[in-house]
């Protein structure tokens, strides 16, 4: 906790010092933002050991802007959040909803299972990159789709993020093996328009 407060002082200290250089009369609260958003990442972004069943909380959305020439994550900034209820939104539609999704992970022989509702899909997995990153490849029922992303840890668990091209073909594929149109989910990839490395995934928690 100590580690966290000495963080926050860091970021406010290190965004006033910027305003008062660049001769701003106000603190800006965007920098703050972007600060604690980019730092708080790093104190939660080490390696993930998949093992054991997962809970989906919803979707998580990654993103970056480059705007003014300087580039900023907006992972966990009001941006994404706005992206990621939206998103979670046209996928309740299609019945995946925290409450209906989990992932088991198997790590002694690297398979996993998937289930949504009554829907029991399974795969193998591998992760690489110290732990970084995960490439899922699910079994006959999805026609041996595989995708790969990285690994974010959590305070309560882990993130998947996917390119968003990979990701929709994924959520597509399991559309279909739901006996859901696709139509809501192609409105997700257009949720994050004019912003660049959009990936998608999913929120977890043991």
């Amino acid at each position: 906790m100590k580690k966290l407060v000495s963080v926050v002082a860091l970021a406010v200290a290190i965004s006033v010092s910027a305003s008062a250089q660049s001769g701003l009369g106000n603190l800006n609260l965007k920098n703050i933002g972007n600060v604690l958003t980019n730092m708080a990442g790093a104190i939660y972004s080490g390696p993930v050991t998949l093992d054991g069943t997962y809970a989906y909380n919803g979707v998580a959305v990654s993103a970056t802007s480059s705007e003014g020439g300087i580039l900023t994550n907006l992972a966990g900034s009001a941006v994404t959040s706005g992206i990621e209820t939206k998103a979670d939104e046209y996928l309740a539609k299609i019945g995946v909803k925290p409450g209906a999704l989990t992932w088991t992970f198997n790590k002694a022989d690297n398979t996993f299972t998937l289930n949504v509702g009554s829907l029991s899909i399974p795969g193998t997995y591998k992760v690489g990159d110290g732990e970084r990153t995960v490439t899922l490849t699910f079994g006959k029922s999805l026609q041996f789709f595989n995708m790969t992303g990285t690994l974010e840890s959590t305070s309560g668990g882990a993130r998947m993020l996917f390119p968003a091209d990979k990701a929709m073909a994924f959520i597509k594929k399991l559309a279909s093996k739901l006996g859901q149109a696709s139509s809501q989910v192609s409105s997700i990839a257009k949720l994050a328009d004019g912003y660049d490395n959009y990936r998608i995934g999913f929120k977890l928690s043991k």
